[in-house]
């Protein structure tokens, strides 16, 4: 899949300012599928000729025996939308829809290294946003839009080559009694909210969230130091809790329901597991590797009553601590 617009980049022609306009109408005549035309402008970037625009300046009154003998320059514009090979294709395509009305479907100039390399046509464009949006379809959650299981392995790969990494496997329990009680529809909206949660807490660049399905999310970190970030995920998540259930829910801290053994009793409310796998006291060579230790964080979790985020260095966080303190989430 294509991501950066120098990848759907096509060569352009470039001709130099003075050429005269009888040697443009003939450039464009011999390659029929030639949308437009750079002119080289010395020390600035070049300006563009769209075929359109050069065929309706000569079909003004006089407009061919007024053009055919003057030089391209004069009809070209002047500053036409050029971006960077690197830039991504969703940024250039919304720089794109901003252009003016008689600008909207003019050639996309693009720069490598300060050095104009090419262009692409709108057409171009707009299919390859298309092809991004259905591929990352493909890749996204459904239910929360979070990217699924394919990019969560591609991002732990990538994490295994980083001199350090924290990778947070982040659970809710008790959820199947939640859905069973409240309704699907609120099942969702608790994952939904979930995520919206965890979206916010990882909202840095260099933060990786994913949702592994249900109710399992996973997010790949490049520190150590997890304690304050695990307490403000479980404090907001307590918050988060009281819109989610009926008032006297809260105020019991339970609801009555069949336990996985069919014994008919109190449930606890809905609580957070996070289970923290980092490299700073083991390395690990494969993300198989790193779900196993998550594995057994988890199981220590779940052994704690309530919130709990236990990582292989020895971080413990219990529902008696997660709230202690001042935080700003």
């Amino acid at each position: 899949m294509f991501t950066k617009i120098g990848e759907i980049t096509e060569p352009v022609p470039i001709v130099e300012p003075d050429t005269c306009c009888s040697e443009v109408d003939a450039l464009f005549k011999l390659h029929r599928q030639c949308e437009g035309l750079a002119i080289r402008k010395s020390g600035t970037e070049p300006a563009l000729m769209m075929r359109v625009g050069f065929y309706q300046h000569l079909a003004t009154h006089y407009g061919y025996n007024l053009y055919m003998g003057r030089p391209i320059r004069l009809l070209a514009k002047s500053q036409p939308l050029m971006v960077d090979y690197y830039e991504s294709i969703i940024d250039v395509s919304v720089k794109a829809m901003q252009r003016g009305d008689d600008e909207l479907y003019d050639l996309l100039l693009v720069s490598k290294e300060g050095e104009l390399c090419g262009a692409v046509t709108i057409r171009q464009l707009l299919l390859a946003v298309a092809d991004i949006r259905t591929e990352s379809a493909t890749f996204m959650n459904a239910l929360t839009g979070l990217p699924g299981n394919r990019m969560i392995d591609e991002h732990l790969e990538l994490a295994l080559k980083q001199p350090q990494f924290s990778v947070l496997y982040i659970d809710l329990d008790y959820f199947k009694t939640y859905n069973d009680i409240y309704g699907f529809k609120m099942g969702d909206r608790m994952i939904q909210e979930t995520a919206n949660l965890l979206s916010r807490m990882f909202a840095m660049p260099e933060h990786f969230l994913g949702h592994i399905g249900g109710d399992d999310f996973i997010a790949i970190v490049n520190s150590y130091d997890m304690e304050l970030l695990c307490r403000m995920i479980l404090k907001q998540f307590e918050q988060l809790k009281k819109e989610l259930y009926h008032e006297e829910d809260i105020q019991l801290g339970y609801v009555m329901a069949e336990d996985r053994l069919s014994n008919y009793g109190p449930i606890p409310l809905v609580t957070l597991s996070i289970a923290i796998v980092s490299n700073q006291q083991r390395l690990y060579l494969s993300a198989d590797e790193i779900a196993g230790e998550a594995a057994r964080m988890k199981k220590l979790c779940k052994s704690i009553p309530g919130h709990a985020a236990c990582s292989n260095n020895g971080l413990r966080i219990t529902a008696d601590t997660c709230t202690a303190g001042s935080y700003r989430g």
